[in-house]
């Protein structure tokens, strides 16, 4: 009799839990199509800023309000240095120095640079000091929407909205807009603010020694100096030899 009951009582039981299974499931579903749509908006959204910036010059950045935010947070004091230039208005000394240091193979890839990504896996696996295989495009993108962090969703997201740039800018348009709103200190963002707060002089009148230390800072703009980057801004300059700049 008690074997019966007890038979009766799971026969009861299993069609409920059943249903609490399959509510569950839907339940999941239904959240993932949900975050699918959500995270297509947001690519949408940024692509159709990437073409409205081929007109428009930028307000902000991902970067930006990230220090804004960290400030806030942290209780201290921040001064935002943030003028946007034409191209036309940069040192060539500058955007020579940018390119050699960042990506010097800018002008002939499409977004990707392959042959320095290998080098930086290459270098990873053997134990090696990491490599920065991004390029100038790449920085772009992160710069604009996705800030300092790290992430695989935030890399594959940038590397989904890579092409989308290369497409609708153009070469001159992206490093335009690179060196217009790259962090080069605390609160110091793009090539004029640079020029002003390292070398008291505008981005139109950059040497070829200080466009070659402001590059050496890119790396590091809240902790490298352009006074203290001998070494590396001697390499930025050979470079620039080697490119024919």
């Amino acid at each position: 009799m008690t074997e019966i009951s007890a038979t009766r009582s799971s026969a009861l039981r299993w069609p409920r839990f059943r249903k609490e299974e399959l509510l569950t499931r839907r339940f999941l579903l239904s959240a993932l199509r949900w975050l699918g749509i959500i995270l297509a908006a947001l690519w949408l959204l940024a692509a159709l800023m990437l073409v409205l910036l081929r007109w428009i010059d930028p307000p902000t950045t991902a970067v930006h309000m990230e220090r804004r935010l960290q400030a806030l947070i942290q209780g201290t004091s921040y001064h935002e240095r943030y003028e946007f230039l034409p191209l036309a208005r940069i040192s060539p000394n500058l955007q020579h120095a940018v390119v050699a240091a960042e990506d010097g193979r800018f002008f002939q890839h499409h977004g990707f640079d392959w042959h320095a990504i290998q080098l930086a896996a290459q270098q990873d696996m053997e134990g090696g000091r990491m490599r920065g295989g991004s390029t100038i495009t790449q920085q772009l993108v992160k710069n604009l929407f996705f800030g300092t962090g790290r992430s695989i969703l935030r890399k594959g997201a940038e590397a989904s909205l890579v092409p989308v740039a290369e497409l609708v800018l153009g070469k001159q348009r992206i490093l335009e807009l690179y060196l217009n709103v790259v962090e080069w200190g605390p609160g110091i963002y793009g090539a004029e603010a640079a020029s002003r707060a390292w070398y008291r002089t505008s981005a139109a009148s950059i040497s070829r020694d200080q466009a070659a230390r402001l590059a050496a800072i890119l790396p590091g703009p809240l902790r490298r100096r352009p006074d203290r980057m001998n070494r590396y801004a001697g390499i930025i300059l050979e470079r620039m030899s080697q490119m024919g700049w």
